[in-house]
């Protein structure tokens, strides 16, 4: 969220001030004020003893005195004495003896002028008794007071913490989100209830009360939910999921309870909650007993949705790529009513969200927006945000005025393919065989029936890979059909049927681990998944994978028998044996066009679509330009025999998979194993559960 969204009103920097330093001074002018009466009541006045009034008295040192209710005597000297604090004018004695007349008589004969008075009530005694524990109950109900208003945290744990959009910040709009037309479409429905809410009321239409954006990362949900809070113009409060669960009991359900009632204040309005699969995972799926404080506050959540009390001008909207591990009670309508699929985006989405970031940066006029979201299949709406700013990045590395075309294929293959590692030296022998292994998938792409065109062949190590065969749908796809998966599988296993072919079955290395790997999962799945084997026939021998912790699989399962296990295995295993053996008579029947794709590969390190499609042709490539003299900068011969005497360790070690959205990379790792970096393309292994 954008750092100008505020909470609900606050008070400005200096009210938060303020207030402590008023309190402060009162007590410290309150203090003042007392040490000022109690000087002024005890100054120049001391108390005498009845002894030394009565020498006084035979002395004739008295002037005058007052008699308070016949108990004190309150007077004024003739001569000043020596006191314990100084000279003492004015003094005050009480008497042993109340109403004494003897006293009486003494006074009369020193000539004393004598006064009485009701003694009444010391009100200066009485305030300074009372005014400290005036000062110390006020301090107690200030700090309580702070407590409750944010000077601590202790009284705020059942409060929401939803931030409410403050109106200065820089709105959103559907303007600026391209590529989900079908979620902007839902959605606009709901600004047009908040902007005129008689259009639906009168024919008695109600407002969906909650609407569910569901879709991968990345792909705009968030940005959606800021576009209807701009579109809007109504208090919008928004919060993550998390922001609920606190380590005390109680607490999510209180911050449920406040955001509701925060909403109804100010209804109609929007509550948008963020990542809501943190608060609302399925219920039971716990093993065992004890309370479960999430649970409790997901049980809030439904009953604010729809419960007993109405709840009308409060709409919810929600984000999660995970809809798959929510309750279904949040789900049924009356309380979520709509859910919104927020899909990765087609070409025309792609070509809408490369022009909103390309706005944003000088573009040259030689790029072609329509090809680069041709090349981009699969990629989210995050992916081509990134692809735009590498390819900035790109060009301000090399100084380049504006971000030509030339930058944005360089960021392209950065994002999809990984970053190249030239540092990386390899041995002469390391490299023939990773351009042998590239070669062999590259011909069967190319020579086998209803593969994607390919893309790129480099074996310049890029990320944790050592060579890379991509390639490119012409068109999104969104099912895939038997012949089109059987193609994948051989072309997987061209490169261990190349390494094969050149060097011998007992040179074989751990190239081949991966596609290996993701070939008999491929295999597995179009057997017990997709029903594409004839004998096991059109039957899901497998359920589809569940979360280990949600509680599904304790409860639920599908036995299959001994029989069926080994017709299943048996299955898998004869299609990989075919791929493999297709692989092969593609190889050999083609192995010139093999040995000319690996010498190409040795001498120029990459070669790209046209490049492949001359070599396909049986023409010839141009010799490449003269290489720039070496600098001082290039990687030491030493640093190159040390990685040489590494890779012999290397190449036993399986390497590990990284999955691919290209739908036709094939990457061989570091280690050997044959692995697709992570990018914005389609995945290698297609989904049939669109």
């Amino acid at each position: 969220m954008s750092d100008r969204e505020t909470k609900p009103p606050q008070k400005g920097g200096w009210a938060k001030i303020s207030r402590p330093l008023v309190f402060w001074g009162l007590i410290f002018l309150t203090s003042l004020l007392l040490f000022s009466m109690m000087d002024a009541r005890t100054g120049a006045t001391e108390e005498l003893t009845y002894t030394e009034f009565s020498r006084e008295l035979e002395r004739g040192n008295i002037l005058e005195v007052t008699l308070a209710d016949g108990a004190m005597v309150e007077g004024v000297l003739k001569a000043p004495i020596r006191g314990e604090r100084g000279e003492i004018e004015s003094f005050e004695t009480h008497l042993p003896v109340r109403d004494s007349e003897v006293l009486l008589e003494r006074l009369e004969q020193q000539g004393v002028t004598i006064s009485a008075r009701d003694a009444g009530r010391d009100w200066t005694a009485i305030l300074l008794g009372i005014l400290p524990w005036i000062l110390i109950i006020g301090i107690w109900i200030f700090i309580l007071k702070q407590m409750q208003s944010g000077g601590s945290k202790a009284f705020q744990f059942g409060k929401s913490k939803a931030k409410l959009l403050s109106p200065d910040r820089p709105k959103v709009t559907f303007e600026d989100v391209a590529g989900a037309v079908e979620a902007k479409y839902e959605l606009q429905e709901i600004v047009d209830f908040l902007r005129d809410p008689k259009q639906f009321s009168r024919l008695g239409g109600r407002i969906p009360k909650g609407a569910l954006l569901v879709g991968p990362p990345g792909t705009g949900k968030t940005l959606l939910a800021r576009a209807v809070a701009g579109e809007a113009e109504r208090p919008f409060f928004s919060m993550s999921g998390s922001d609920f669960v606190e380590m005390f009991v109680g607490v999510g359900a209180s911050r449920v309870r406040d955001l509701f009632e925060q909403g109804k204040a100010q209804a109609p309005c929007i509550i948008f909650i963020d990542e809501i699969d943190a608060v609302g995972r399925h219920r039971g799926a716990g093993v065992g007993g004890g309370h479960d404080e999430r649970e409790q506050t997901l049980n809030q959540l439904l009953v604010e949705m729809d419960g007993f009390e109405a709840n009308d001008g409060v709409i919810l909207i929600a984000a999660t790529n995970r809809p798959d591990v929510l309750d279904p009670a949040l789900l049924r309508p009356g309380r979520f009513d709509r859910q919104i699929m927020v899909d990765t985006p087609d070409l025309k989405g792609r070509e809408g969200i490369l022009q909103v970031h390309m706005a944003k940066v000088p573009v040259a006029e030689d790029v072609d927006v329509t090809a680069i979201a041709r090349g981009t299949p699969g990629m989210s709406g995050a992916d081509l945000a990134n692809l735009v700013n590498e390819a900035a990045l790109l060009a301000a590395r090399k100084g380049h005025e504006q971000v030509l075309n030339r930058d944005f294929e360089e960021a392209k293959d950065k994002v999809m393919l990984g970053a190249e590692r030239r540092s990386m030296v390899l041995s002469e022998a390391e490299r023939r065989l990773t351009a042998y292994h590239e070669a062999g998938h590259a011909v069967v792409a190319l020579r086998f029936p209803g593969l994607d065109p390919l893309h790129k062949v480099t074996i310049i190590p890029r990320g944790r890979a050592l060579g890379i065969t991509a390639s490119l749908p012409e068109e999104d796809r969104h099912s895939y059909s038997r012949d089109y998966l059987f193609a994948r599988l051989v072309m997987l296993y061209g490169g261990r049927v190349a390494e094969e072919m050149i060097f011998g079955a007992d040179k074989v290395t751990t190239g081949a681990g991966n596609d290996i790997e993701r070939a008999t999962s491929m295999a597995r799945r179009m057997v017990t998944q997709f029903g594409m084997s004839d004998r096991v026939g059109p039957m899901a021998i497998e359920e589809s994978e569940q979360e280990v912790f949600l509680g599904r699989d304790l409860s639920q399962g599908r036995k299959v028998s001994e029989q069926t296990a080994q017709l299943v295995d048996s299955e898998v295993k004869r299609m990989l044996d075919d791929a493999y053996e297709r692989a092969r008579e593609i190889l050999t029947e083609h192995r010139d066009l093999m040995e000319e794709m690996a010498l190409a590969l040795l001498d120029r390190e990459s070669i790209d679509r046209d490049e492949i499609e001359a070599l396909s042709r049986g023409e010839t490539l141009p010799p490449l330009p003269a290489a720039s003299p070496p600098t001082t900068t290039e990687i030491a011969p030493q640093a190159a025999t040390a990685a040489d005497g590494g890779r012999e360790e290397e190449r036993d070690r399986e390497g590990e998979e990284a999955e691919t959205r290209l739908s036709g990379a094939v990457a061989r790792d570091r280690s050997g194993s044959d692995a697709a970096p992570q990018h914005g393309g389609e995945r290698a292994e297609p989904d049939a559960s669109r």
